[in-house]
């Protein structure tokens, strides 16, 4: 054996052995001994605890859709010895209870499983040394339906503010539509659903997020999660010229001139978006009904159409000058 690698077997031996560590192994000896001794007193005592038990619904129908899900929960008040409670609190994680759906199932698209039920199920599951103190529901409810269906849009609600500089110039909600499954009732009162609630503020790069749908009792989206994507740019304040004006609601035979033919619109928007932009993309007007009756030499213009993307659209000027002809 290496001379260095019996030093360090001696040097560890010596340190190990000497009476002080000896001491000092021997004090966490009887500290663990401890430990473990008060550990089982402890769970050899008696324990109120809440346990959730997830129930699973079993011969479903196969023209029958689950609208409130395949696997539901229940929360029950147990008392009972420490070490029985930590077995079947893991147990009921892994093991759901088997409840029959033609058993249960109502004939207007709505089951319930009563608290007397409940409780039986839960003796079966539970050890002979388990009290059940209270089952935190009065009783379980689960909706069904024939696959009936309807498909929605997505939308997502919160407050999503990019930082000051920055402007939100889209978002992407991939899938865009969810597929609802519940009674016809309810699926024509749903036009659209919306995402949790998204709460996010200061960022400038492009946000990235998973969102689970908000339920809808007795609803059964698919999917239930969806990707959204807020898209920023830099905010510019920039003005787009030679905007045409163009009459409208004009009377037969009647052609408007404006002086000037043409005008310019200050907008807010980003910096991508800006450089995609031209004239045509606004719609400038003047109405005819709205000056018609007017002694005024000028009539009013308004936007009638601004490009997606612009937070602020402002005409240059509001008014212009203009000229009726006759046209045979």
């Amino acid at each position: 054996m290496p001379l260095g690698l019996n030093t360090t077997i001696r040097t560890i031996r010596n340190f190990l052995f000497s009476k002080t560590n000896r001491e000092f192994l021997l004090f966490l000896f009887f500290l663990l001994v401890a430990g473990l001794f008060w550990l089982m007193m402890t769970l050899n005592e008696t324990f109120e605890k809440e346990v959730k038990f997830y129930v699973r619904y079993v011969h479903v129908p196969q023209n029958v859709v689950l609208t409130s899900g395949d696997i539901d929960s229940v929360r029950i008040n147990v008392k009972d010895k420490g070490f029985s409670l930590l077995s079947y609190i893991h147990s009921a994680d892994n093991q759901p209870i088997d409840i029959d759906f033609t058993k249960y199932a109502g004939n207007n698209g709505t089951g319930s499983v009563s608290v007397i039920d409940l409780q039986r199920f839960f003796e079966h599951r539970l050890p002979a040394s388990a009290k059940i103190i209270s089952i935190k529901t009065e009783k379980l409810v689960f909706y069904y339906n024939h696959g009936e269906q309807k498909k929605v849009p997505v939308r997502w609600r919160g407050h999503v503010v990019p930082d000051p500089h920055y402007f939100l110039s889209k978002t992407v909600i991939t899938p865009d539509s969810a597929t609802l499954f519940s009674s016809r009732d309810k699926l024509d009162s749903i036009d659209f659903v919306y995402t949790e609630e998204l709460n996010y503020a200061d960022f400038h790069d492009t946000l990235s997020i998973q969102s689970q749908l908000h339920s809808v009792s007795g609803v059964k989206m698919v999917p239930q999660k969806v990707s959204i994507q807020f898209l920023t740019d830099i905010l510019t304040e920039e003005t787009i010229d030679s905007i045409p004006v163009v009459g409208i609601n004009m009377p037969e035979g009647k052609m408007l001139r404006t002086f000037p033919a043409r005008v310019s619109v200050k907008i807010v928007t980003g910096m991508k978006n800006y450089r995609t932009l031209n004239a045509n993309d606004f719609y400038v007007v003047a109405d005819y009904k709205q000056f018609s009756d007017s002694k005024s030499a000028k009539c009013p213009i308004m936007l009638k159409r601004i490009p997606e993307g612009i937070s602020k659209a402002t005409l240059e000027v509001k008014q212009v000058d203009y000229l009726i002809e006759e046209h045979p």
